[in-house]
């Protein structure tokens, strides 16, 4: 999944507000005076989808291209499009709490921070900035709320459905179709639903067919997305962002190698629909250089025969004796140093990255030149003292391959358990398509309608 808390207001288009919360539509010149009452348009297993929601949700994509609106397809084929996120949400939401998931507010608050930090403004900011865009401040809360939840299932969903072993990495790597290098990609889904029958798998080719011909014909790429995609990111114009190229399943690696930028496949049949794939940009891989150091501590850490004073006042004295009195590091750290990993070694931390040891001790590190020591500092453990030994760049691109090519094959295992997962909610699920308007010409007018796509 791709991380949610880069996006800000306008790119989160899956809100889903409480019933509590539904209001009445705007006032239309009925002829009797009268507001027309919000009504119920789709019926999603116990819960609905209320009118103003979706109206809501579609003044919210409609915002977001206001300055393209021609990428976004006739309005009751967008609407159907954000219906059909909108259902797939309330699928989500529910199986999340079915299975107990829940979001607490103090990891909201952090979304927040998050969301706010990334826009570089304060959470004070962001809460007058979303408020200038139309949306209620506990509306956007709750849309956080929401995806954190979703993001949860999804973790669930997958942790047991992913593991990476040696032997995987290793074929991978040694494949002759291993490829390095990164693309950027967009693609168009036309799903088949679980247990297809060849009707339904004529009917998704047929769809596939008709986007490819769209845009063979002069169509952007995006705008064709958004009217003939599935997947769930149809409406962000099917962008799949910068991947590497050992990510892409296996059987379109070939067709993605060929393309050329802007180029578009032709259709591609998938284990859970076909597909249409551009290619927007490409990056080579480079190698992989980082800096490590060697370095040695002392640690002393506060304890009930220690108060924190006492903790900072030993820390300094023994930086006093080793820089102004020239006693042996090695010999202070043995006998004082509260690290059991570095004390007997006299402190010494060996080789390793920057980060490796936490991000204050790296930052110290890199602040020092070989041979100084860093004046006492604290952290969570207690107060440092450390000495640089030395730094080096090492060439990590092997350990980083390996690395990343354990990362691609759990996330292609990740991806393809979630939308197996997807799949079969939707064939389980309980969907009726209320407002005729919004049925596809090929939606029965009795019984459930699945209509929630991926």
């Amino acid at each position: 999944m791709k991380q949610i808390f880069a996006l800000f207001l306008l790119t989160i288009v899956s809100a889903v507000p409480s019933l509590a919360q539904a209001q009445l539509l705007s006032p239309q010149d009925t002829g009797t005076g009268l507001q027309p009452i919000d009504r119920i348009v789709a019926v999603v297993e116990d819960n609905v989808i209320l009118q103003s929601e979706l109206n809501d949700a579609v003044a919210t994509i409609q915002q977001q291209y206001a300055s393209q609106p021609g990428q976004l397809p006739p309005i009751d084929v967008l609407r159907r499009q954000v219906l059909d996120r909108l259902i797939l949400m309330k699928l989500q939401l529910q199986r999340a709490d079915d299975q107990g998931v829940r979001v607490s507010d103090s990891e909201v608050d952090q979304a927040v921070q998050n969301v706010a930090a990334q826009n570089k403004m304060t959470p004070d900011q962001l809460h007058a900035a979303v408020e200038q865009n139309g949306l209620s401040y506990a509306a956007f809360r709750q849309q956080l709320h929401d995806q954190l939840v979703v993001q949860k299932l999804h973790q669930n969903v997958v942790h047991d459905s992913v593991s990476v072993t040696n032997s995987e990495i290793d074929n991978l790597l040694n494949s002759p179709s291993y490829k390095s290098g990164e693309v950027h990609l967009a693609h168009i889904q036309i799903s088949i639903p679980s247990g297809a029958t060849a009707a339904d798998i004529q009917a998704a080719q047929n769809k596939a067919e008709q986007a490819l011909a769209a845009v063979k014909g002069g169509m952007n790429f995006k705008a064709a997305a958004i009217r003939f995609s599935d997947a769930q990111d149809a409406l962000d114009g099917g962008d799949l962002g910068w991947r590497r190229l050992d990510e892409v399943p296996a059987a379109f690696v070939d067709t993605v190698d060929s393309l050329k930028n802007g180029e578009v496949s032709g259709i591609l049949h998938g284990p859970t629909g076909f597909h249409i794939l551009q290619l927007i940009g490409t990056r080579a891989p480079s190698k992989q250089m980082v800096t490590e150091y060697h370095a040695r501590q002392i640690l002393i850490r506060p304890s009930e025969l220690l108060s924190p004073t006492q903790a900072q006042q030993k820390a300094e004295d023994l930086y006093n004796r080793i820089v102004n009195k020239h006693e042996d590091f090695a010999k202070l750290a043995k006998d004082n140093s509260n690290d059991d990993t570095t004390a007997n070694a006299g402190g010494d931390m060996n080789w390793f990255q920057q980060g490796d040891w936490g991000t204050l001790i790296g930052q110290k590190l890199d602040e020092l030149k070989d041979g100084e020591v860093s004046q006492p500092f604290q952290s969570e453990a207690g107060w440092h003292i450390v000495q640089r030994l030395g730094a080096r760049s090492t060439d990590m691109t092997k350990e980083v391959a390996r690395d990343q090519a354990r990362q691609a094959i759990g996330n292609r295992k990740a991806d393809q358990a979630y939308d197996d997962f997807l799949r079969q909610l939707r064939s389980d699920a309980y969907v009726k398509i209320l407002a005729p308007e919004l049925q596809e010409p090929s939606d029965a007018n009795n019984g459930p309608v699945n209509k929630a796509s991926p």
